[in-house]
């Protein structure tokens, strides 16, 4: 489990970077624009530093993109449309031990990214970033357990079964009130999918 975390750090370092370098922005334009410190971001984009969830969605939101894409690979025309189950990668979050598992095919271009979570009992997450730069939908499946979802002002209490959509365009708060953990799928799509990579001979 350490080796794997080392190398989703890893991953992170290099995906902020890029994203930061591709919007030109310096250490503290992103500071500024995020609301987390440069001294934060610069250890982050070294791979010195175990940030929170809610650290990691500001920087997401500043920079356009979902926080799961922040986990994954940059996206590429020739990249493998599976992953086994195996080589999913989870991240746990040092604060709370909220576990983010993504599912989806690493690098290969879609407008739909899944991930699994796992939520402990008793704890809250909260996305205090409201609007982004770029508009996602995102859609809620409960697998396990029960959770409150508060988007903005509203209230959603869901139970195993139960899917809730939303627009990731107002501050957001998952919380366990129960007494085990709660698993749940997430379904995040972008309004601007990107282009279907052409298909591979002899494939069916």
């Amino acid at each position: 489990m350490e080796a794997a975390s080392s190398a989703i750090e890893r991953r992170l370092a290099e995906r902020v970077k890029r994203l930061r370098a591709r919007h030109r922005l310096t250490l503290d334009e992103l500071a500024r624009r995020s609301g987390v410190s440069r001294s934060m971001i610069s250890l982050i984009e070294r791979a010195e530093s175990s940030a929170t969830t809610a650290v990691l969605d500001k920087l997401a939101a500043s920079l356009g993109v979902t926080l799961a894409s922040l986990f994954a690979t940059e996206q590429q025309a020739d990249a493998a449309p599976l992953i086994r189950a195996a080589d999913q990668r989870a991240w746990r979050d040092p604060e709370t031990g909220y576990v983010r598992r993504n599912l989806s095919p690493p690098g290969f271009p879609s407008a739909l990214e899944l991930a699994e979570i796992v939520l402990p009992a008793g704890t809250r997450v909260a996305y205090d970033t409201g609007a982004r730069l770029a508009p996602f939908d995102q859609q809620i499946w409960v697998l396990a357990g029960a959770i409150a979802v508060t988007v903005g002002d509203e209230v959603h209490r869901l139970g195993a079964g139960d899917c809730l959509a939303m627009r990731l365009d107002r501050p957001t708060a998952f919380r366990n009130e129960g007494e085990e953990a709660a698993r749940y799928l997430v379904a995040l799509a972008s309004a601007t999918p990107p282009p279907w990579p052409a298909r591979r001979r002899g494939a069916r």
